[in-house]
C-alpha cells in the first residue's frame, strides 16, 4: 500500500521561507504527476503547484515566482520551496500524487497535510 507523508510545515513570518517535502513509500513502480494543494479556512481547496514526471510544471497565479515545485525520483519525494511567504498563504498543504503500484494500477493518493502558518 502506498502512503504519502508531508513534512516541513510550521510557523514563519511574512517574507520568510519554508520547504515542504512529500515522501511516498510502499510498493511503487513509478510516480506520475504530483502536486501540492492547500486548504485555507473559509476557502476551497486549490491547486498550488504541480509537476509531471517529465518535469512540466504548473502554478497558481498567486504563487508564480515565489514557489517552486520539484521532485527527486530516486527518493520518491516531491518538494515545494516557498519563498516570500504571505499571511494569505496560511493553510494546510496537501501532497497529491498519481502513482503506479506493483499491481500495475495507477491511483491518486493524498497525504494527510502539513500546516503552514504565516504571521504578519
Amino acid at each position: 500500500q502506498v502512503q504519502l507523508v508531508e513534512s516541513g510545515g510550521g510557523l514563519v513570518q511574512a517574507g520568510g521561507s519554508l520547504r515542504l517535502s512529500c515522501a511516498a513509500s510502499g510498493s511503487i513502480v513509478s510516480i506520475n504527476a504530483t502536486g501540492w494543494y492547500r486548504h485555507a479556512p473559509g476557502k476551497q481547496r486549490e491547486l498550488v503547484a504541480a509537476i509531471t514526471s517529465g518535469g512540466s510544471t504548473n502554478y497558481a497565479d498567486s504563487v508564480k515566482g515565489r514557489f517552486t515545485i520539484s521532485r527527486d525520483n530516486a527518493k520518491n519525494t516531491v518538494y515545494l520551496q516557498m519563498n516570500s511567504l504571505k499571511p494569505e498563504n496560511t493553510a494546510v498543504y496537501y501532497c497529491n500524487a498519481d502513482i503506479l503500484g506493483s499491481s500495475w494500477t495507477s491511483y491518486d493518493y493524498w497525504g494527510q497535510g502539513t500546516q503552514v502558518t504565516v504571521s504578519s
